[in-house]
Parts: C-alpha cells; structure tokens; sequence
C-alpha cells in the first residue's frame, strides 16, 4: 500500500496538493461553489463543493491517505473571514473523516519552517511559497494562485513522514 500526502491549504480560496511516491503530484483550488447566502441578505457566498472535494480525495483510497490540514486562523477582528474559513474547515475535516483518511492538523509556521527560507514574515510568505514550490513542482509554474501552500503542507508532511 502506498502512502499518500494531502496538503489542504484552508479556506475557500485555499489549494490541495497532493503528493507520493507512486503517483505525479497533482495540485488544485479547493474545489467551491457559490450560491445564494443562507440568510435573508441578498448576496451570494462562496462554499466547498463537497462533492467534487470527495470526488478528488476519493480516487486515492485504495493508498494510506494522510491529511494533513492547516488550522484556520481565528481572528474575532476579521470575523467573516473566520467564519468562511472555519465553516470550510469543518465540511473539509467532515469528508476527509467520512472516507477513513488518517488527519494531521497542522499550524502555518510548522510546515513555513521546514519549507521556507529563514527570516520570511509578513507579505514575504506568499512570494516565498510561490518561489519554493515552483522551484520543487516546476509543472505547477503556470498554476494561476498567489502561493503554493496546498503542496508544500503535502511536501512537509511527506518529508517528515508522517
């Protein structure tokens, strides 16, 4: 049985990578869907679409999935933005449960250390992110996302064998 590394990059503007030795890395946008907010407000939001998330992860359980989930940040400040992301977050953790994949929960300045350079903070992540994770999955170049996140939490995760 092969082992298989799931980066998720949290939030509904976040991206999976997904990583092993037996297959080619693969790396997407989390897989949403927008409709009409569930409230009286008239505005739309944004949401997993489980079915396609489920579909991705899905194709792999004949391997030893590991899940390695970044934590959202919980800023009472940005409170939307928590919100969206924890709800993302908990329907994400719901399906990777549901298909018997073992979960790792992971914070940004884990998988950041190992990943990236010394000294990188602020604004300097992403550019860091999309620098490193080029450099390592050069077929991902042409990937249309500020960061590589997604597949450097499956690249962390697969380097510390977890």
């Amino acid at each position: 049985m092969n082992k298989i590394y799931i980066g998720i990059d949290n939030g509904t503007s976040g991206t999976i990578g997904i990583v092993g030795d037996s297959i080619s890395p693969i790396f997407v946008h989390t897989p949403v869907k927008k409709e009409q907010n569930y409230t009286k407000a008239k505005q739309s939001i944004t949401r997993l679409d489980w079915k396609r998330f489920s579909e991705l992860i899905s194709q792999f359980c004949d391997n030893e999935i590991v899940a390695v989930m970044e934590r959202p940040l919980v800023n009472p400040t940005r409170f939307k933005a928590t919100t969206v992301a924890l709800r993302c977050f908990e329907a994400q953790l719901v399906l990777v449960e549901s298909l018997g994949c073992r979960i790792i929960y992971v914070d940004s300045k884990d998988w950041q250390k190992l990943m990236l350079p010394k000294g990188v903070a602020g604004e300097e992540l992403k550019k860091a992110s999309l620098d490193i994770g080029n450099r390592l999955f050069p077929r991902f170049a042409d990937f249309k996302h500020p960061d590589r996140d997604g597949l450097l939490i499956a690249e962390y995760a697969r380097r510390q064998n977890l």
